[in-house]
């Protein structure tokens, strides 16, 4: 029997909301810390107002700008704060803190700013500053530009998820006491972020492609969840680089960074069903990969490996690039791919490079050669108990033609992941072997 119950519950955000909210975060916060400082309170602001317009929106409507609308919660909210101090405090450091920075004059945070020319570039390299250990840098920047959770910046640094959060609870508390001052330059002159400048500068640099390269990688493979991919991620990740990109136009590696993820991101719309389900590469339509990205970041890669010094983003682009010239699987030169992974390995020999590296040597010689080499990476504490390790086996097992080694590879893998669409693929695979 139906009944008029009133109505009802909160509906909640949407996804559409989760997703604008998500993608807006960085750039409130990189405005507020931009006006304000005191990036750990700056930080509590602005989810606190991530909250508010995940309680207001769903019944009172989406504002006109939700940038702005976001921004002037947290400001409220952070000023509040700073407020309710003690006098003296109040007085002497709040009065300060509400000062924007001279070097920093410009309209200040809200409708007024072009949305286009928010602070998430000049967050992004606060988070990488020099002031940080390296692992702390990355883990920063992948909470406050990234927005990912402690536990997918953990799974995406092969790290336990309580060192993640020890990390990031220190990186907070040195950029505090750093007094860090907030801009795009990390060192030298305008325009030299990293490129001939000091050592200091270049190690910033690295970690703010880094950091761009693994928010990437989460939006195109999410570590976890219902969706294969994060395409608002994976969209921020290029627009931050291009970013970078127009700013250091003559660095190889910024180039190659572009490149790789255009040629990645090229294949988006051919890698799942209309259900979700994953379609591997070798199966996908490529008369669906986008043309034009393939061409621009072929251009990219082409041009820098031709000018730059090698470096592994230019190796890791060209990889990409072979894949997606090719007309069709078949068609992939995989010897050239092989001898690239093989330059790669030299500059970068972590675990995901090895593994990448496995795969092409069962390609050009055979997969009891390459089953070999995983071996190797058995013993390597990164990987264990992450799942592609066990998914590159069961392929290369059933690529050798030991199928019940392959089905419990398969099986294991599927049990390691927490990505709903790969698990559902892994034991689909499995259970083809079981026939």
């Amino acid at each position: 029997m139906l009944t008029d119950s009133g109505p009802g519950p909160d509906p909640g955000p949407t996804p559409a909301s989760e997703d604008l909210l998500r993608r807006l975060a960085p750039q409130v916060l990189g405005a507020l810390v931009r006006r304000y400082g005191h990036f750990d309170a700056a930080e509590d602001a602005v989810q606190e107002a991530l909250i508010a317009a995940a309680r207001q929106w769903p019944g009172e409507g989406r504002p006109a700008n939700p940038r702005g609308w976001l921004i002037r919660v947290a400001s409220r909210r952070l000023t509040d704060q700073l407020r309710s101090e003690d006098a003296r405090r109040r007085r002497e450091e709040t009065a300060a803190a509400l000062t924007p920075r001279d070097e920093f004059v410009g309209p200040p945070p809200g409708e007024s700013r072009d949305p286009a020319e928010d602070d998430t570039l000049a967050l992004l390299f606060l988070c990488c500053h020099a002031e940080l250990p390296p692992a702390g840098r990355i883990a920063l920047t992948l909470r406050a530009v990234g927005g990912l959770s402690t536990a997918e910046i953990a799974r995406a640094l092969l790290v336990p998820e309580a060192t993640m959060a020890q990390r990031i609870s220190r990186a907070k508390r040195r950029i505090k006491a750093s007094g860090a001052p907030f801009g795009i330059r990390p060192d030298g002159p305008e325009g030299s972020a990293g490129s001939a400048g000091s050592e200091g500068s270049a190690e910033r640099l690295a970690d703010v492609l880094h950091v761009l390269y693994l928010i990437f990688n989460e939006g195109y493979t999410a570590t976890s969840g219902h969706d294969l991919q994060r395409a608002d991620l994976a969209a921020e990740a290029i627009r931050l680089t291009r970013a970078v990109h127009a700013r250091l136009p003559a660095d190889g590696e910024v180039a190659g960074l572009l490149a790789l993820m255009l040629l990645t991101d090229a294949r988006r719309a051919a890698r799942t069903t209309p259900d979700g389900d994953l379609i591997p590469l070798a199966e996908q339509d490529r008369t669906r990969w986008d043309r034009a990205a393939v061409t621009e970041g072929v251009a990219l890669v082409s041009d820098a490996l031709t000018r730059a010094p090698l470096g592994p983003y230019q190796l890791r682009a060209a990889i990409a690039a072979v894949h997606d010239e090719a007309a069709s699987d078949a068609d992939t030169d995989w010897a050239e791919i092989l001898a690239l992974y093989e330059l790669l390995i030299r500059l970068v020999p972590g675990p995901v490079e090895r593994l990448g590296h496995a795969v092409a040597v069962a390609m050009v010689h055979g997969p009891r050669r390459a089953l070999a080499l995983l071996a190797d990476l058995d013993g390597d504490a990164r990987m264990a108990g992450h799942h592609r390790l066990e998914a590159v086996r069961a392929h290369l097992l059933e690529m050798a033609g030991d199928r019940a080694a392959a089905r419990a590879a398969y099986a294991k893998a599927a049990g390691l992941t927490l990505s709903v669409p790969e698990r559902r693929y892994l034991r689909l695979r499995a259970a083809r072997l079981a026939d």
